[in-house]
């Protein structure tokens, strides 16, 4: 059902993954007949037209381009003193003073001055995170013709995706790697596996279901078409594809983990997000107490990130990875697509 809804010939989406991919990757999986995904989120509006431009000039078959839509809370004094005062021994160990801090986080959710960018490409679908858009911006994405999608973790959040314009619910469960789409709560007791999910999102919406978390093998996407999904949505398994930007000291943490080495931790931007475990989770707890809300715990965090990555340590880089990983090295994005798909029944 999402190959007619989407215009492609495979039903896989490739996940949106910032900081690890850019259009090049996201044009391979489109031209292997999936839809490719393009990380907006954190993309300056000049990176933005670049990337764009890029993604139009690689490939003429549909493509998402994924955003956040997140409600920006006030980081206040008190909050930001508790959270360097949690991280003043790592800013000595690493010379970091703090009036050298950025004020202002890069993770911005979507706005009219994004849309007027992106109106005259007329991407075929434009996918969320954390809910959806106001209104009045999501009738001017569907006005081009454009399909919505938007993740759910619960079946409280995939209803009301429904009941506010989404064309499809990609039900991301537990496994899966990278920032929760959690937006009606906060409360991770409520989320479940993917199977689960997947099985109630499709016994009681109108509209096709992705699954999404835990997704590395043929097999797995064969189970998850059994269940009933529509298709489904894959990141972690491209994480080592010829394509990616995939940091060296990310890849080696991904090539070296050990068997369930993953949590959820809201360490490095202030949200839950599943990544591999480092010296700052097991040190700090994969929760830590004092973490600003989101996107503000990434402003310091990140300048620890460089100074360690600058030494070839990967204790305080957000090393996301799903719950279920088999690498693919040497593999492009458009083989590791094909191959996933094999047990697909069209």
């Amino acid at each position: 059902m999402i190959r007619t809804l989407f215009d492609i010939s495979t039903a896989l989406i490739q996940a949106p993954m910032a900081g690890v991919q850019d259009a090049v990757l996201a044009a391979s999986v489109c031209e292997a007949g999936g839809l490719g995904s393009l990380p907006c989120a954190m993309l300056s509006k000049i990176q933005l037209i670049e990337q764009l431009e890029l993604l139009s000039r690689s490939t003429s078959k549909p493509y998402n381009l994924n955003f956040f839509c997140h409600s920006t809370l006030q980081y206040t004094k008190l909050q930001k003193q508790q959270w360097h005062l949690t991280l003043a021994p790592y800013f000595n160990e690493y010379a970091i003073a703090e009036s050298s801090l950025a004020d202002e986080a890069s993770r911005q959710p979507i706005n009219q001055s994004i849309i007027d960018i992106i109106a005259p490409y007329k991407p075929a679908v434009v996918s969320f995170h954390f809910g959806l858009p106001a209104p009045f911006l999501l009738e001017q994405i569907k006005s081009w013709g454009a399909s919505v999608i938007s993740t759910a973790t619960t079946i409280e959040e995939a209803k009301w995706l429904v009941d506010n314009g989404a064309d499809a619910v990609i039900a991301q469960g537990l496994e899966a790697g990278g920032h929760r789409g959690h937006f009606l709560s906060m409360d991770l007791s409520l989320h479940k596996s993917t199977a689960e999910l997947v099985q109630e999102c499709v016994a009681q919406l109108v509209v096709p279901v992705i699954a999404a978390g835990g997704i590395a093998t043929e097999d797995d996407v064969a189970h998850m078409q059994a269940l009933g999904a529509a298709g489904v949505q894959v990141g972690s398994a491209y994480l080592l594809c010829n394509e990616a930007n995939t940091s060296a000291i990310h890849r080696n943490a991904i090539l070296s983990q050990q068997k369930d080495n993953t949590a959820l931790t809201t360490l490095f931007s202030g949200r839950a997000a599943r990544g591999i475990c480092n010296r700052a989770m097991k040190e700090l707890g994969s929760m830590p107490l004092h973490v600003p809300p989101f996107p503000y715990a990434s402003i310091a965090i990140t300048a620890l990130r460089s100074r360690a990555e600058a030494l070839g340590d990967s204790g305080f880089s957000p090393l996301w990875c799903g719950q279920k990983y088999i690498p693919r090295e040497h593999m492009s994005a458009a083989q590791i697509t094909q191959t996933l798909m094999q047990k697909w029944l069209v």
